[in-house]
């Protein structure tokens, strides 16, 4: 099997999973290097007799690597087949309708930062190699880190550090970073971050850039909102009994998707006085996995990033979409 750079996480459990989904075409929408996708090919065409991925990504390097991978693994299989789409996550539904896909058996969102991204520092991604204050996962999008970093004011920049790094320091490495702007690259702005936590803070847990980090790639790439905007998608994507898994690395992530599944779950909403049922709501999902499961101990030693990785999984029930949409979190589209 061709070597990726990318260790897809929780592969075991991600394969059966999407294993046991009806026949059909199966979607990654989060494709990256291929790791997961190309195990479940091979999980679902020993189960059904062939096998179809629709492969979505926006980082056209994520393409060319997946590619290899696919046509190592299962080029001279002729009931595995495969089709790859340029795209951000949250465009399934366009990318569905435009190959002539309705419903789908499966789906897999790997959520977050993949290794290849990390591992080169063109990409600004990392604050132990230096670069270009990038960030961004595709071509896409609109801004990059140094946008970010260099044109926003101090309490923009302080909302996008405490809400989306949850940085408790927010408020000072904002400052700091309005003092010395302009600022170019990755170790400039991890020196920093670093420099502007107190002592006693940067002695505990991990690198004191890591939020930093994490708050300025999910403002650049739009992640919690592309998130949002998947879910519903994804879901009433879904032909009866297929399955939705979502791999998230960090408590908003998880959140959003927590919501959704419970939302799509959920059962009759009339009032608790009611003595009958008048609302008819039935769930459209039901939990495979109702916590979130975590790696093991083992995996985690031989890939640290799965020690961060949430897995949560729902099956698509037989109940038809309410006309009036059915999640509580905001815009469906």
């Amino acid at each position: 099997m061709t070597a990726a750079p990318h260790v897809p996480v929780l592969l075991d459990r991600v394969v059966g999973l999407l294993a046991d989904a009806p026949a059909g075409p199966f979607v990654d929408a989060t494709l990256g290097a291929a790791g997961h996708a190309t195990a479940v090919l091979a999980a679902r065409a020993a189960r059904h007799g062939s096998a179809h991925l629709v492969g979505i990504d926006r980082d056209p390097s994520a393409h060319a690597l997946a590619s290899v991978r696919l046509d190592a693994d299962h080029g001279a299989d002729p009931a595995v087949t495969w089709e790859l789409h340029e795209a951000r996550f949250d465009a399934l539904d366009d990318v569905l309708d435009g190959a002539g896909h309705g419903q789908v058996a499966g789906i897999l969102l790997d959520l977050g930062i993949s290794s290849m991204h990390v591992d080169r520092a063109e990409r600004g991604f990392s604050y132990r190699q230096d670069g270009p204050l990038d960030m961004r996962m595709g071509p896409d999008a609109p801004r990059t880190a140094a946008d970010v970093v260099n044109g926003y004011e101090h309490g923009a920049l302080v909302r996008v550090l405490r809400v989306l790094g949850e940085e408790r320091f927010a408020d000072r490495i904002a400052r700091a970073v309005v003092a010395a702007r302009p600022v170019s690259t990755t170790t400039e702005l991890a020196s920093l971050v670093r420099d502007a936590i107190p002592a006693a803070a940067r002695r505990t847990g991990g690198h004191p850039a890591t939020r930093t980090f994490q708050a300025l790639r999910i403002e650049v790439n739009g992640e919690l909102e592309a998130v949002e905007r998947i879910l519903p998608q994804a879901v009433e994507r879904l032909a009866p009994g297929g399955v939705l898994v979502v791999l998230a690395y960090h408590s908003l992530e998880d959140r959003l998707v927590k919501r959704a599944f419970t939302d799509a779950a959920r059962r009759c909403v009339c009032p608790p006085g009611f003595p009958v049922c008048t609302c008819g709501r039935v769930p459209i999902v039901d939990l495979l996995v109702r916590k979130p499961e975590r790696a093991s101990e083992q995996e985690v030693s031989s890939n640290r990033r799965a020690s961060a990785a949430r897995l949560r999984a729902a099956r698509r029930t037989d109940a038809p979409i309410p006309p009036d949409g059915w999640t509580t979190t905001g815009d469906r589209r």
